[in-house]
């Protein structure tokens, strides 16, 4: 393997306080190294470039079922921005659903190394990894989904803690899974009666147990456990009106649970896509609705525990998706687009449905101010991630588009003068206007690398530039010294990655992919537990009553899944 120093880059690493540094960063054998360790290599010249750690996603849906019914479902979407390949290069195609070619390529220009598949139904496994491993360059592992899981809601309804930490180790076994993903808990299974959960004391149908009981359990589980991640919740009433409520008291859940890990993640609650989660107001219609990102984030600032990711609209049309059934439902019913919905046996259910975020509606802009309100008032940016929780939000793509809304005050009050037909109704019914803060280099790698790897429990391979670690680099054409003054000029260059290198391997060099990647390994966590008869003899006893397969065409193994896993393990036997 060819070693590298790239030298000369404007560094930012948070983990080693180098903010904007001039200097040296080297790689050997794939890892990262000390530049003065290096007598020979191939130098890579970051002068007037912008040098750090390889982008870490938390969270996004580009595998599984639901984004390949969205790849079908959408044939017009692949009508746009298609790119032809040439060189090493495959064909692109897709725009809110692009496809897994076109993922890796997206990533790969981002700078980033590593993306978190965000909801994968436990029955569908298999085909979410075929897609894995077909995403060219970047690092993958994929959230099994627990929060309507039926085998969990009676474990959890009978306070078996133990129980359901046993079914999760067995299921992450199963599935090659990586954590615990819980998507409107209870809500979804709620669904399957024609109903929903839209506070988190509200009784799930036939189990007789509650999205708040839901919630806690699956905490103290995760962290009975050990787990690297953190429990990843998706909370009840996405996109409601007045959900700003339900989202605190689920966010309070987490009061009283400790940290059990090994890896240094510090948090026992992801919220993601936190926006959909901020509404205030009676409804869409009336002139009631407003953000109330502020009186969240009050609370989230004052918690240790806690982290987020953002969410951010970026007024595009696009491909919404989420096991999140009846808010697909509801959704269809508002645009009177198609929509398809998928219930899996047992597991969970998913919705998909197109919708346009337009510019010119007031509801639109507002939920694009609360997304940025959220990134603009958090404290501390280790603790809030940029995502779009792509596609729903908006595409993959405009990752650096929010990159530039966050870091430029500019380019905001440029959208409110001049994009947002409702520019001043947002600013008295949000946040956004009073918010003057501009994210720094610094900070955007807190949020795009240091912060999401640490909470991943992934911080001793990835989100830093430190000696040891992955030899995940990405310069991007953009000078901290001379640049600041054109927004424009932020959101162009943390697109257009000029040098990629993953694990060591030159991926971009001049802003052309040069590889498709050697490398790339699938993430999950082996969780050693106790034997637990009681949890054996249910998953019997329930493939045997229920499942329309059976075990042995459950589980995820074998070569064509898996060509290049890599595990994390974990004992919770001690």
């Amino acid at each position: 393997m060819t070693d590298y120093i790239i030298r000369n880059g404007f560094v930012y690493d948070p983990v080693l306080g180098i903010n904007g540094d001039i200097m040296d960063v080297a790689v050997r054998d794939g890892k990262i190294v000390d530049a003065g360790d290096l007598t020979k290599a191939t130098e890579i010249d970051a002068s007037g470039m912008t040098v750090m750690a390889g982008g870490v996603d938390i969270h996004a849906h580009v595998a599984g079922p639901k984004v390949n019914v969205g790849r079908n479902f959408r044939p017009e979407d692949k009508l746009f921005r298609g790119v032809a390949g040439s060189g090493v290069k495959r064909m692109e195609a897709g725009f809110s659903v692009p496809t897994v070619i076109r993922t890796g390529y997206l990533y790969a220009r981002m700078g980033f190394g590593f993306a978190m598949e965000a909801a994968m139904p436990p029955l569908y496994a298999r085909h979410t990894h075929e897609e894995m491993v077909d995403t060219p360059i970047i690092d993958q592992g994929a959230l099994p989904v627990f929060g309507n899981n039926w085998f969990v809601l009676e474990y959890i309804k009978e306070n078996e803690v133990e129980n359901t930490a046993a079914y999760i180790a067995w299921l992450l076994a199963q599935t090659k899974g990586y954590g615990v993903k819980c998507v409107n808990p209870g809500g979804t299974e709620s669904w399957g009666w024609g109903m929903n959960c839209e506070t988190v004391d509200d009784v799930v149908p036939y189990f007789d147990v509650t999205p708040r009981q839901i919630v806690d359990g699956l905490i103290a589980a995760n962290e009975m456990l050990g787990l690297p991640h953190c429990m990843h919740v998706h909370g009840n009433s996405l996109g409601e009106p007045g959900n700003y409520g339900v989202t605190l008291d689920t966010l309070k859940i987490a009061e009283g649970h400790k940290p059990n890990n090994e890896f240094g993640r510090e948090s026992v609650l992801h919220h993601t896509h936190l926006q959909f989660h901020c509404y205030g107001g009676e409804s869409y219609a009336s002139k009631s609705f407003e953000s109330k990102s502020k009186e969240v984030m009050d609370y989230v600032n004052s918690t240790d525990n806690i982290t987020f990711d953002l969410g951010v609209v970026t007024l595009d049309e696009t491909t919404t998706m989420t096991a999140d059934g009846p808010f697909e439902f509801h959704l269809s019913h508002m645009n009177n687009l198609k929509w398809a919905n998928t219930d899996v046996e047992l597991e969970t259910a998913a919705g998909i449905v197109p919708f346009i975020y337009n510019p010119k509606t007031f509801i639109a802009g507002a939920q694009w101010a609360i997304g940025l309100e959220l990134g603009l008032m958090v404290k501390d940016p280790m603790k809030a991630y940029i995502t779009t929780d792509a596609p729903n939000a908006g595409p993959l793509m405009r990752y650096p588009r929010v990159y530039k809304w966050l870091m430029s005050a500019k380019a905001r009050e440029d959208m409110l003068d001049n994009t947002l037909k409702y520019g001043d109704s947002i600013r008295d019914r949000c946040y956004i206007g009073e918010l003057d803060r501009e994210i720094s280099l610094y900070e955007l790698a807190m949020m795009t690398r240091a912060g999401p790897a640490k909470t991943l429990g992934l911080s001793h391979m990835f989100g830093s530039l430190k000696a040891g670690l992955e030899g995940d680099i990405a310069v991007y054409p953009y000078n901290p010294e001379s640049d600041t003054d054109d927004p424009e000029k932020i959101e162009y260059a943390f697109g257009n990655c000029n040098t990629l290198l993953k694990g060591g391997e030159l991926i971009i060099k001049e802003g052309e992919v040069v590889s498709n990647g050697k490398q790339k390994r699938t993430f999950w966590v082996n969780a050693k537990t106790n034997e637990n008869p009681v949890v054996e003899r249910d998953i019997s006893e329930k493939f045997k009553r229920y499942y329309t397969v059976t075990q042995n065409n459950y589980t995820v193994e074998g070569h064509h899944y898996l060509p290049n896993p890599y595990v994390i393990e974990v004992d919770a036997t001690k």
